[in-house]
Parts: C-alpha cells; sequence; structure tokens
C-alpha cells in the first residue's frame, strides 16, 4: 500500500479482463467501485453481471443511483484473488475505489497508516 496526498492510501492490483489497476482504500466505502470504461471492457469478455440500482447519498452531498455490478475477480498486490465482487459503478472515467465490498472477503483486515500497510487475513500473502 502506498500514501499520496494527506491521507490517501492506495494498493496496486488487477482485475479479471482488464489488467492492471491502482484502487484507493476506502474503509469508509460500502462497495468496491469501477467506472463505466473498466464496466465496458468487463461486460464485452462477460466478466460482470449486473445485480441491482441502489440509490444513496454521495461524498458531495446529491443523491444519484448507482448500477452495482458482481466482476469475476479481481487481484489485490500479487496474490491476493477475490472472486464475484459486487461493485458500484461510478461515470467515466472516476477513480477505482477499494471498499468494504471486496475488504470484508478478506475480514478480518487490518488497515495501518505508519507504516502504510493493508493486512489481510484470507488471501495468500501476508500484507500489501
Amino acid at each position: 500500500m502506498s500514501r499520496k496526498g494527506t491521507a490517501t492510501y492506495y494498493v496496486q492490483g488487477s482485475i479479471t479482463g482488464f489488467g492492471a489497476v491502482e484502487f484507493m482504500v476506502d474503509t469508509g466505502a460500502g462497495y468496491t467501485t469501477i467506472n463505466e470504461e473498466t464496466l465496458a471492457v468487463l461486460q464485452s469478455a462477460g466478466l460482470a453481471k449486473f445485480v441491482t440500482e441502489l440509490t444513496g447519498m454521495m461524498a458531495d452531498g446529491t443523491r444519484r443511483t448507482i448500477p452495482i455490478y458482481r466482476v469475476s475477480s479481481l487481484t489485490l498486490g500479487n496474490t491476493c484473488v477475490l472472486h464475484n465482487i459486487e461493485a458500484a459503478v461510478f461515470p467515466r472515467k472516476t477513480r477505482l475505489i477499494l471498499g468494504l465490498s471486496a475488504l470484508e472477503k478478506t475480514s478480518p483486515f487490518v488497515f495501518s497508516t505508519n507504516p502504510p500497510r493493508l493486512d489481510l487475513s484470507n488471501c495468500t500473502g501476508a500484507g500489501i
């Protein structure tokens, strides 16, 4: 895990059918998020399936209806493979967020800021 800016942390990973990505870690986000560009690639490969739509409050205070898709699999670091992750789809080319819909599959997990480290219990690797 690496720190960028004041209090923003990122992990390297990949999404099966899309390739290498960087996720912003957000333990306050209920869902992992992908963007419309990522979804289009995954759908063309048959690796994302629509689940539902949710209406929620965004960080800026606006309400928005967001589609939720099940992503076949993603990898955190080089060794932590997670399957069937529900991901909210945000518009355009917004950044990808690693939220609780993925992190809960690795629980218990430990998020440390000094040094930046994400320890995931139900993965092959010791930490990211």
